[in-house]
């Protein structure tokens, strides 16, 4: 389900008499992760701002800066926006989350947006209230920068930095490089989720088509069936994204990173028939729970017919024996409360015997 972290807003000073509650900016550093400015694919030593960053890379013509920043509010990502030369809209899209896989060029920079997923560890399906839990990349890619932009807990990236810095000749290809690799990471990530989730859906099979003492618990498989279709809207409107990535027709990628892309693309659509075919069959287990548990409830109402009818002879005849009348049958004779008792036995023996061998009981 989704989890994404509001971004950090300004501070607010409360309002005092006559006077309205003002909002503390909060610096764009506090929002940064990491920057850094690689020149032939290295590192370049020191830690330095984002703004005099990029106006060293644009004044040597060397190199490019990347910007990793975590759920920033409207002032920070403004702030970065500005510096970057980056459109309103984009930018308005990085600071709100929740947005859907897309790919989008505003001239000469590309705006990647990719949704994160994690599995949540849980002992059973029947103990679990989320399977997986989401977040948000987004990814600023143009000709001397890299912008990454993260919403959620898990969507750390210095794994893919630090792997970059270790690989100079990849990095040395610029920002589509580090466009690649974070959707590498992503869909790696997709591929280690769907492999959990199977033994979920594996379990869940099984308990739909095993026996049950206690009747079957339908929650599970739609709780199941939830958290795939959560998965299949993080996973399947990426393709179109990748495609375009890939497309020989696209200048802004070199032929390298897109034959790289190409593997994303593959890796993608592997995940993307997991998680169909295990839309499919939760569909296919939802419609054989409920038809299980319909028969649940016929056996269940069998049963209970089964003890009314047998409840209603002895309760008929203690009627008829509780009417005020003299003359009753054998009312006056030492033997026929045993005589009534013995024949209320042998009828209600009668009839659990006929229903049980009618697997009724």
């Amino acid at each position: 389900m989704p989890n994404l972290r509001p971004g950090r807003r300004g501070s607010e000073v409360p309002a005092r008499e006559g006077r309205p509650a003002t909002r503390i900016p909060v610096p764009v550093a506090r929002a940064v992760v990491d920057c850094a400015v690689y020149v032939d694919g290295k590192r370049q030593p020191g830690r330095i701002g984002y703004a005099e960053a990029l106006g060293q890379v644009r004044a040597t013509g060397r190199g490019f800066v990347w910007v990793g920043l975590h759920a920033p509010d409207d002032a920070q990502m403004a702030d970065v926006g500005t510096a970057f030369g980056l459109h309103e809209l984009v930018v308005e899209d990085a600071v709100h989350a929740h947005q859907r896989p897309k790919l989008e060029i505003y001239d000469d920079t590309q705006f990647l947006v990719l949704r994160t997923v994690k599995y949540v560890e849980h002992e059973s399906m029947a103990h679990a209230s989320e399977v997986v839990e989401t977040g948000e990349i987004m990814i600023f890619a143009g000709t001397d920068f890299v912008v990454t932009v993260r919403h959620g807990d898990h969507t750390h990236l210095s794994g893919v930095r630090h792997r970059l810095e270790e690989n100079p000749s990849r990095l040395a290809l610029g920002p589509t490089a580090v466009l690649h690799a974070i959707a590498d990471r992503v869909v790696d990530s997709y591929l280690a989720v769907t492999e959990r989730m199977d033994s979920d859906v594996v379990a869940t099979e099984e308990a739909v088509f095993g026996r049950h003492r206690h009747g079957l618990q339908i929650d599970p498989v739609y709780l199941l069936k939830r958290e795939v279709l959560e998965m299949r809207r993080a996973v399947y409107p990426l393709t179109t994204p990748l495609a375009r990535l890939t497309d020989p027709q696209n200048p802004m990628v070199p032929k390298e990173i897109k034959r790289h892309f190409r593997d994303v693309a593959d890796h993608l659509a592997t995940v993307v028939e997991r998680v169909v075919e295990y839309d499919e069959v939760l569909t296919s287990l939802l419609d054989a729970a409920a038809a299980k548990v319909g028969l649940q409830q016929n056996t269940d109402m069998r049963k209970i017919s089964a003890w009314v009818a047998i409840g209603a002879v002895p309760t008929m005849v203690a009627g008829i024996y509780g009417m005020n009348f003299d003359h009753m049958p054998e009312l006056h004779q030492t033997w026929g409360y045993p005589a009534v008792l013995t024949a209320l036995i042998i009828v209600c023996t009668a009839l659990f015997v006929v229903f049980r061998r009618h697997d009724w009981l």
